[in-house]
């Protein structure tokens, strides 16, 4: 880090010196002459500066644009059309840029200063100045009409048939839930947290009666009724499962700080913000193993992060999803325990049968004996 700081010096002092030493050359020259000749070598490096740069910019594409997520279709039948979108900008932006690029630094060189011409100055120009203020504004309501327009798709009601997931999100990681058999989500409350005695999300499993503090300085009761909805809720943590083909919308929270749920193979995202849940929902329509497939990486993973600085272990809020089939969804999920039942284990039916199952074997041993 010294030798860097050292070489960083140094080139400062360099260009210094040197700027020092042309400013006492041009002394000597004359300030006229010292000033025209600057000024042709400062139009030969614009349009060296031009072409490099252009050069650059291809070299770049050239280099990193197999590693970045264009070269691959989205994820999600919706995220199509948030590729479409960045393509049609990225024709729109690019092409006025090189075409501007190349007029600025052509323009510096072709039209310095000599002595056989003279600058022509105009204070304005109304007709140029509503070309350049009413095209680009039609170009970019364009745009924002087409970002607007799928910003409603996604963000809109989902289609009937499509499944549930809640997304929540803490410092640092990822939380979801599915609802049960009676497709119902249970009532939760903050207060109600309590990941010491299994209940991630607050969920109301017990009739419970907490004491809040008001404004005043004083208490005041507040009574919750066991939701019926809570007992089959299946909970995870890190790692969600998806069907293939089949519409998903996620109901997103955040249970301390804004987070933001990202999910760039799908092209997908949304702020996940405390008390105040978020909605959005896409069709995936390629299972885990399809993508491995098509990016050639045996051990591709769909990826969920945190877009959104959320705290010191922002960069670790990385989740995992695992996109299936419906049989292999179905298989997954019958072998899910319901949150309820791993945070009261006695509360288990099937346990229960396991228990009279095992009494009832105990009880025909002795009888042999």
């Amino acid at each position: 880090m010294f030798f860097v700081i050292a070489v960083i010096v140094l080139i400062f002092v360099v260009i210094f010196q040197i700027a020092k030493a042309s400013e006492y050359v041009s002394i000597l020259k004359g300030e006229e002459v010292s000033r025209k000749q600057n000024n042709k070598i400062n139009g030969f490096l614009m349009i060296a500066f031009l072409v490099l740069g252009l050069i650059g910019v291809w070299w770049c594409n050239e280099l990193y644009y197999d590693k970045t997520l264009l070269p691959h279709e989205s994820a999600s039948v919706e995220g199509k059309k948030v590729d479409e979108m960045l393509w049609v900008t990225l024709a729109v932006t690019g092409i006025v840029f090189i075409i501007t690029q190349i007029l600025l630094f052509w323009f510096a060189y072709k039209y310095q200063e000599t002595d056989k011409r003279k600058p022509f100055f105009f204070p304005h120009n109304n007709k140029l100045e509503i070309i350049w203020t009413v095209v680009p504004a039609i170009a970019l309501t364009v745009l924002v009409v087409i970002g607007l327009r799928n910003w409603f798709i996604f963000t809109g009601d989902a289609p009937k048939d499509a499944m549930v997931v809640e997304v929540t999100g803490k410092q640092f990681s990822w939380m979801f839930r599915y609802p049960g058999k009676d497709g119902v989500f249970g009532k939760k409350y903050f207060r109600l947290i309590d990941e010491a005695a299994g209940n991630n999300l607050g969920q109301v499993w017990r009739d419970t009666t907490i004491h809040v503090k008001n404004s005043r300085g004083g208490t005041r009761d507040m009574n919750f009724k066991a939701d019926a909805h809570n007992f089959d809720d299946i909970f995870a943590a890190q790692t969600m499962y998806l069907i293939k083909g089949k519409p998903v919308k996620l109901i997103i929270n955040a249970r301390d700080v804004i987070h933001d749920v990202g999910l760039p193979h799908f092209r997908m995202k949304m702020d996940a913000v405390p008390g105040m849940p978020t909605t959005l929902w896409f069709t995936p329509q390629f299972t885990t193993k399809e993508m491995a497939e098509k990016t050639g990486n045996p051990n591709f993973t769909y990826e969920i992060a945190c877009d959104q600085m959320c705290g010191n272990g922002h960069y670790s809020m990385k989740g995992t999803i695992v996109v299936v089939t419906q049989e292999q969804f179905d298989a997954w999920m019958m072998n899910q325990k319901p949150a309820y039942y791993t945070a009261f284990p006695d509360a288990d039916p099937n346990k229960k049968v396991d228990t009279t199952a095992k009494a009832g074997a105990q009880t025909a041993q002795l009888k042999l004996k």
